[in-house]
């Protein structure tokens, strides 16, 4: 998905840096925000809290917990040693100092890039010391160091460049017991623009809900056969928020279907979806989404 940016307030990096975030009582949080979700608008970390921290880094990622975000979004890419890495592009020039594409270099490789200084250059900003030489987690490092206290929401991208992707992620799903549970969110979503993909994991896994991305040219349309279709695998669908209006949103809901637009950075935007009647939706900058959720709730009682 692509991603826009605007700027943090002056106070919000510091959530990153006052060593607020404790495994335990984080986890305690987010039980308790729980007991309100039935009515808000799910808030998706997208490529973390990248507004404020190097995309698809740890320190993304833990801004994004830290700020209570409801998932934390990863895209996926394959080393050429067949590991899971979170990238969003298939070559790893735009977000670290090196060159090439992902599918050619090993783990160990790419490794040894940094992944935060280029956000320093571009977002001076934003720019921290604790940036620079932050390395690509993979998937089994973000599942090993949060585990069941992050909800992940998982996209497999450019997966007819790596075959055996969606088995890997499924292993690794099942290894760090991120199965379905009864509760209130789940542990995993998984989306694709890939319909094929979706199928693959849905054949494997039937019990994990699955998110079809579609990409509108112009503005969105979708017919009750289209939606039929896409219940057959899908348990919700995902697209640029610009394309959509209240009418397809409803449409959507109609279907029995959850959507998730991306990528909405203004708070305009938020308020008029979560109007509309949008399940979630993937912004950078999640604290800004937060507030809104908590104004919700406050006019709800």
């Amino acid at each position: 998905m692509k991603m826009t940016r605007m700027f943090a307030g002056a106070g919000l990096a510091a959530v990153l840096y006052t060593g607020t975030f404790v495994e335990g009582a984080e986890a305690r949080s987010d039980k308790a925000w729980d007991k309100d979700r039935s009515n808000q608008t799910i808030n998706i970390a997208h490529r973390g809290a990248s507004a404020y921290a190097p995309e698809h880094t740890m320190a993304s990622y833990q801004l994004a917990k830290n700020i209570q975000a409801d998932y934390l979004e990863i895209d996926l890419q394959m080393t050429k040693d067949g590991q899971l890495i979170a990238m969003h592009d298939t070559t790893v020039d735009r977000t670290t100092n090196g060159t090439g594409r992902v599918k050619d270099l090993t783990l160990k490789e790419i490794k040894h890039l940094d992944a935060g200084s280029w956000f320093n250059v571009k977002y001076p900003e934003q720019a921290r010391k604790l940036y620079e030489g932050l390395a690509v987690p993979t998937l089994e490092e973000i599942f090993q160091h949060y585990g069941r206290n992050a909800n992940y929401y998982i996209e497999t991208k450019s997966p007819t460049l790596y075959p055996n992707m969606e088995t890997e992620l499924l292993r690794l799903i099942k290894k760090y017991d991120l199965q379905p549970k009864r509760r209130s969110l789940h542990s995993v979503i998984i989306q694709s623009f890939s319909k094929e993909s979706l199928l693959n994991i849905h054949e494997q896994n039937p019990d994990i809900p699955l998110v079809q991305l579609i990409s509108y040219g112009s503005k969105a349309t979708i017919s009750t056969e289209q939606l039929q279709e896409l219940k057959r695998y899908a348990t919700g669908v995902g697209m640029n928020y610009r394309m959509i209006d209240e009418v397809y949103v409803q449409k959507v809901k109609e279907a029995g279907l959850w959507i998730h637009p991306y990528t909405v950075n203004n708070r305009t935007d938020m308020e008029r979806l979560i109007q509309w009647g949008v399940d979630g939706m993937f912004t950078d900058q999640p604290d800004q989404l937060k507030i809104i959720n908590r104004m919700q709730m406050r006019m709800a009682r």
